[in-house]
């Protein structure tokens, strides 16, 4: 049996309370927060940076992961270390150098992980497996909020799930196999059976009036998979 986590996005929270965003998503059964970081140059938009996450921090019993669509990564990872991050991922194309990227994040005491969008190649993998603690499969492409699952990321979910087992078995560790774009109650069975153990929702949760009905419609879905 997989241990299966959600994470809300509060890029699709009000941000004029967002403590209480945080603090309500827990309590509805959040097991993460989400946190995405654009920066108007690697993305067509611009989003958070540090101060809110270090504004949130006291807000939150959840993990914070932070994903950072932008361009350079190595600088911002370090701010958002020091903000209370837990999680760092960014996308291979922003940085120069990734293995020293991945490096950094982790020598700051976050975990670390690789973001692939959709036409990202999965040949990124090849040399990194040892530092990652989490590979983030776009579903969307970046940029914004509320897009529409892109199908063809199912199999590559079922791909990176075939590498991250076959790394796991020979080397032993954890690595989670994260997803963000289109997931909702609808869909999230079948990313879940393609291999997810990690589901990002931002508009499908905070588009709701009641979190904790449509956090409990997906961990029913999810138990499916499970069963």
């Amino acid at each position: 049996m997989r241990t299966f986590r959600i994470a809300p996005s509060i890029l699709s929270a009000d941000f004029a309370r967002l403590g209480q965003e945080v603090k309500d998503v827990i309590a509805a059964g959040a097991d993460i927060i989400h946190f995405d970081v654009m920066d108007n140059h690697y993305v067509p938009n611009l989003t958070m940076g540090p101060m809110f996450c270090e504004a949130i921090r006291p807000h939150s019993s959840a993990p914070i992961d932070v994903h950072l669509m932008v361009k350079p990564v190595d600088a911002l990872a370090a701010s958002f270390a020091k903000a209370g991050a837990d999680i760092i991922t960014f996308h291979p194309e922003g940085s120069e150098h990734i293995d020293r990227t991945l490096g950094l994040i982790k020598d700051a005491g976050c975990k670390a992980g690789l973001v692939l969008n959709p036409a990202t190649p999965l040949t990124y993998l090849d040399h990194v497996m040892d530092k990652l603690d989490m590979i983030l499969i776009m579903s969307v492409n970046p940029g914004f909020g509320g897009q529409s699952f892109i199908p063809h990321a199912l199999e590559k979910i079922k791909q990176v799930r075939l590498r991250i087992d076959e790394y796991t078995a020979r080397r032993g560790g954890e690595i989670w196999l994260e997803v963000d774009g289109g997931v909702k109650v609808d869909n999230i069975a079948q990313v879940a059976a393609a291999g997810a153990d990690t589901f990002v929702a931002g508009s499908a949760i905070y588009g709701q009036k009641d979190y904790k009905t449509v956090i409990d419609a997906m961990r029913a879905e999810l138990a499916r998979v499970n069963a």
